[in-house]
């Protein structure tokens, strides 16, 4: 019977309107905008029991080191700024450290362009292996000449679509490889300078007519420090 009553179509009851006298009231409020507004009101109502049970059963000893450690900015927990973590020992510690990385980086780039320079051909279209043949006469180094430039002629014209693929991204990425290691290698410099800097010991920046060789970057001279 329950089938038989859900086929049977039943009409649409629609809620009324406001009626024309209580326009000044606002929209009426329906059933589906009722069920919102009541979820929600749980919602609320259940974080707040919980938040009850929370105060309730806090323990007043407790204690952990955010709470002097932090401070609350618009409503945003946020560390304090800490001044002077670190000693002037542990800070010469930890630049050795990262210029020892970004030497090790360097030399890493150094070592897959070295090998990468190997496995290609030459850009003048050049082979990469060389044979050294030994002629007995001026004739004879002539002829041994002209086969070597025939065969070199004939592999750079011989060369298949894909290979040639290959080769063309390969040289791009040696180009991207070399741009990194320039850029390692300043970064290098950079650090290596200011951790110069940073050692003890009287010292002064150059100026431009005392340097001999002006590249524009800054040159320091220290002051001669007798050992005893």
């Amino acid at each position: 019977m329950s089938s038989l009553r859900n086929a049977v179509p039943r009409p649409a009851h629609k809620e009324r309107s406001q009626p024309q006298a209580r326009k000044k009231f606002g929209l009426l409020e329906k059933h589906k905008d009722y069920v919102i507004r009541a979820k929600a009101y749980h919602q609320k109502e259940d974080i707040k029991k919980k938040l009850k049970q929370k105060a309730a059963f806090k323990n007043p000893d407790e204690f952990y080191y955010k709470m002097i450690n932090s401070k609350t900015v618009d409503g945003v927990h946020r560390p304090k700024e800490e001044v002077n973590k670190y000693s002037a020992e542990e800070l010469m510690i930890m630049k050795t450290q990262d210029i020892g990385y970004v030497f090790q980086k360097w030399q890493s780039e150094k070592n897959k362009i070295d090998k990468l320079t190997a496995s290609l051909q030459c850009t003048e279209d050049q082979p990469s292996r060389r044979h050294v043949y030994f002629a007995e006469d001026r004739e004879e180094a002539r002829e041994l000449e002209l086969q070597a430039r025939s065969k070199s002629d004939v592999t750079t014209i011989a060369i298949p679509k894909d290979i040639k693929k290959k080769m063309d991204r390969s040289y791009r990425d040696l180009e991207v490889r070399k741009s990194r290691a320039k850029d390692l290698e300043k970064l290098y410099m950079d650090m290596s300078m200011q951790k110069e800097l940073q050692k003890k010991g009287r010292k002064r920046k150059l100026r431009e007519d005392e340097i001999l060789n002006p590249n524009g970057k800054p040159v320091y001279k220290w002051k001669a420090d007798r050992k005893r």
